[in-house]
């Protein structure tokens, strides 16, 4: 081998090492783990609501659509975050406090991403899976992250956005929002009530930090984070079932999503009786397996959407 084409090859291998590290601090930017529980969220309402045949080529664009509004807010919520996440240590090693992205990168790309999937969810599925979208980013961005430094509120206001994947969804089967959607949003709002908290519980110090007044800020004891997410995690039981007793699942999905709601609620319960990190760990670790679970009962044992 001459050194010539070793030269070639070294550069080849060097370019494409750099692209990657580029591809993944834009993924990181977009926060691809959370984008891909809004994609599976927004799929989940699509079959769910789908009233014949999955009509696979418009699941495929609202999925893309929503992947790029989804990045889009993620990464414009890191960019008005970018000063506290530089004091916090669970975040000061995202794109743009740790320097790997500049602020004006990190803007232009998430814009980039924003209006791409709105136009594409517009042109390519339907106005209203559009407007859905957009008032996802609009709320994201505009009410939630600047509300975080102001009022616990903020996580009531997060989960209003984390419940409007399914609505995305089942907009994009059918161009209007049935029952089962609004339920499957209510499940998808109750759950990540117990979910954040117990996050925001474990991380208050950081959250401190960073200045965001989460209710963890003005509960030292814990016993006001722990009697919500009690609250919350019972809620979950009833309005999973509804799924069932309005003949948008089985009778076998009731009988599987009661104990499993059962087991999220007694571990709220330990929580809220010990008040430790331990708990709050395992209730965490616990929503995160519970979520996902619950989907695939409910696709196992769905009945078909009456137009």
């Amino acid at each position: 081998m001459t050194s010539d084409t070793l030269l070639q090859r070294t550069y080849r291998t060097g370019s494409a090492a750099t692209l990657l590290r580029q591809i993944a601090v834009y993924l990181e930017l977009a926060k691809a783990r959370l984008s891909a529980l809004v994609l599976v969220t927004a799929a989940v309402g699509f079959v769910l609501a789908a009233e014949g045949p999955i009509a696979w080529t418009t699941l495929l664009w609202t999925l893309l659509g929503t992947a790029l509004t989804a990045g889009g807010a993620n990464g414009l919520n890191q960019w008005l975050e970018a000063p506290a996440d530089h004091l916090m240590h669970r975040t000061r090693h995202r794109p743009i406090p740790s320097g790997r992205l500049s602020p004006r990168r990190a803007w232009a790309a998430s814009m980039l991403w924003a209006m791409a999937g709105t136009f594409l969810l517009s042109t390519m599925v339907n106005t209203l899976t559009a407007m859905l979208a957009a008032a996802a980013i609009l709320i994201y961005v505009l009410v939630y992250t600047p509300l975080k430094q102001r009022s616990s509120a903020c996580t009531l206001v997060g989960a209003t956005v984390g419940a409007i994947p399914p609505l995305i969804g089942a907009a994009a089967a059918t161009n209007h929002l049935g029952p089962g959607a609004w339920v499957l949003a209510a499940i998808l709002f109750i759950w990540q009530i117990p979910h954040s908290l117990a996050l925001a519980w474990l991380y208050r110090d950081d959250y401190a930090r960073g200045g965001f007044r989460l209710l963890v800020w003005q509960d030292a004891a814990g016993r006001r984070t722990f009697q919500m997410i009690l609250l919350y995690c019972l809620a979950l039981l009833p309005v999973s079932i509804t799924l069932s007793l309005t003949g948008l699942a089985g009778i076998w999905f009731a009988l599987a999503a009661l104990p499993l709601g059962t087991a999220l609620l007694l571990m709220a319960l330990q929580l809220h009786r010990s008040a430790s990190d331990l708990w709050a760990r395992r209730l965490f670790l616990a929503t995160v397996i519970y979520l996902p679970i619950l989907l695939a009962l409910l696709l196992a044992d769905s009945r078909p959407a009456s137009g």
